[in-house]
């Protein structure tokens, strides 16, 4: 009996599986504080599928990249979820996830995550066996296109924040640009414990966040002292 959690963006999804059997799924696309709506929608999944805490047998969560607060959320229920019932913890990332709504298409897959300032979480995931080409990163999504398009394969794009960033993959891209429809732009929890059959379970008290970009806080500290000569 597994469950899975995604708190990475600002879709939540959950959902148990029982014996490579999807019990029940649950995805939400309102924007709504995860730390007011996780918790609740994972009691929720498991009081209608009649699951109590003790029938879980592994804990699956979306490491990130994603939002900072909202990846803390899923990585920090799942941790405790893990310690307190003493059972597996497997992380998995978040882009992969999102990749995963196009396995079995026939070229590249580019899962995208605004993260503002013209600048996107991304990777590159062949499309049949969802294969890193390109790893989890925060680019400058201008740059990563024009790098991806020297691939000259066919690229399929997903992501909620598909929308944003749209008229620029057209002018990249062009004819190589393939989208999503709008079902498979969201992250799907069943996805997600899928993906774990492959993921190694991970050291409850070292499982950190994959954000792949500092935070702001952290660059502020490196950051020279404007009075410091040069």
């Amino acid at each position: 009996m597994i469950l899975g959690i995604d708190t990475s963006n600002s879709p939540l999804a959950v959902a148990l599986v029982k014996d490579d059997a999807v019990l029940i799924e649950e995805t939400h696309n309102l924007k709504i504080n995860h730390s007011l709506t996780a918790m609740p929608a994972v009691e929720e999944i498991m009081k209608k599928a009649k699951v109590v805490p003790g029938d879980l047998t592994r804990i699956v969560t979306a490491e990130g990249p994603g939002s900072y607060t909202g990846v803390r959320i899923g990585l920090t229920i799942a941790k405790t979820l893990a310690w307190s019932l003493k059972i597996p913890l497997v992380t998995v990332s978040s882009l992969k996830v999102l990749a995963a709504n196009g396995l079995g298409f026939n070229g590249l897959i580019c899962p995208v995550m605004d993260a503002r300032r013209g600048t996107a979480f991304t990777a590159l995931y062949d499309g049949e066996t969802l294969e890193a080409i390109v790893p989890d990163q925060h680019s400058d999504f201008k740059t990563f296109l024009e790098q991806i398009r020297a691939y000259d394969r066919t690229v399929l794009f997903t992501g909620i924040d598909l929308e944003i960033h749209r008229p620029l993959i057209e002018e990249i891209v062009g004819d190589q640009a393939r989208f999503a429809p709008m079902q498979n732009r969201l992250p799907r929890a069943a996805n997600l414990i899928a993906l774990a059959a492959g993921e190694p379970e991970q050291d409850v008290h070292h499982t950190v966040p994959e954000y792949q970009r500092i935070t702001e806080a952290e660059a502020n500290l490196v950051k020279p002292d404007k009075g410091e000569s040069q």
